[in-house]
């Protein structure tokens, strides 16, 4: 299978959307929509599809983010791929491209939060080289 990795686009809301089903997220594509043009217009943001055949299989969104305790690093935000597309070396691709894009920030790092629930996530990031360096708890509060 032949996959190439592009910018995401606002085209791509639709696809982006059912692959986020696919890990149990729920939002409308209206609203997948919605964050993909705010992500988009962010320079400090990047989103990048995978595409085969002509079809979104997979995506990835990463941000540069800085705190006042740590120095900045980027961070995956989201990765997604197909089901049926998983262990071809998709994530793999767009992990690479996210790599690249961070060139162009001042960071020695790429981070990743997974879902303690999600153990073969896990093993994906630990065979790339990603080393786990603690668990958290997320808190939400509503506004």
């Amino acid at each position: 299978m032949q996959v190439s990795i592009r910018k995401a686009a606002s085209k791509d809301a639709a696809a982006i959307n059912y692959l986020s089903w696919q890990l149990g997220y729920t939002p409308t594509i209206e609203a997948t929509a919605e964050w993909m043009s705010a992500i988009i217009a962010e320079k400090t943001h990047c989103a990048f599809v995978a595409e085969a055949s002509g079809e979104v299989i997979g995506w990835v969104h990463a941000f540069c983010a800085i705190r006042l305790e740590s120095e900045p690093f980027v961070e995956i935000g989201g990765l997604v791929v197909d089901l049926n597309a998983r262990g071809i070396g998709v994530g793999r691709k767009l992990i690479l491209q996210v790599m690249v894009w961070s060139a162009q920030y001042p960071v020695t790092k790429i981070r990743v939060r997974t879902n303690t629930a999600r153990v073969e996530t896990h093993q994906f990031y630990q065979n790339f080289g990603f080393k786990e360096i603690k668990e958290q708890k997320v808190f939400d509060l509503k506004l």
